[in-house]
């Protein structure tokens, strides 16, 4: 597979098909972090075509100073913040139902992204954390990004990044240990 540079040259030039590679390079892997993000299928689908349509309009403005993978979730997370603020997630948000208390059989938090069995509650704890920790919670464990690659997706420095983290797995770990409590509690009546 041609690198993204070549890719991108080709693309200056005019080239349909050197687009299209480069968006099937990358579409899933945008599309699964704004799936993540927004938690609606149909939705995800939505955002992730305009952030395509995004990046072919922009793709002039790529200076190649970093990766190419950084700059375009630089533009979904981009996107994705300006989601939230509109109107449209507003009116969304005002039909969405609570979600169901958070359960969890054991809250030590390296295990919270490897078992099958909690994905469901892993995702609905994600959902309820502000949005800057839970951007960097997906951009660190479902996408496997380095810190410093973050800071540079997210325009802000390394130690935010770290304390975004941190507060973020501080939550999760804190909600899905109260989802415990709840479901032991349930059991013991």
């Amino acid at each position: 597979m041609p690198e993204d540079q070549e890719l991108i040259e080709e693309i200056l030039k005019g080239s349909q098909a050197a687009m299209e590679v480069l968006t099937r390079k990358y579409y899933k892997l945008i599309y699964a972090f704004v799936y993540r993000k927004v938690g609606n299928k149909e939705m995800a689908y939505d955002l992730t075509q305009e952030i395509f349509i995004k990046m072919m309009q922009r793709i002039k403005s790529y200076s190649n100073k970093g990766s190419f993978k950084s700059w375009l979730y630089t533009i979904a997370v981009n996107h994705c913040r300006d989601y939230w603020r509109s109107a449209d997630y507003k009116q969304t948000a005002k039909h969405t139902e609570l979600q169901e208390t958070i359960k969890s059989e054991n809250s030590n938090i390296t295990y919270i992204f490897e078992r099958k069995e909690t994905r469901e509650q892993v995702k609905a704890a994600i959902n309820s954390l502000p949005d800057i920790q839970r951007e960097a919670v997906i951009l660190k464990y479902y996408h496997d990004m380095k810190i410093k690659e973050i800071a540079g997706i997210t325009e802000t420095n390394v130690s935010t990044v770290k304390s975004r983290l941190k507060q973020g797995l501080g939550k999760l770990a804190a909600a899905l240990e109260r989802g415990e409590g709840y479901e032991q509690q349930k059991t013991k009546r």
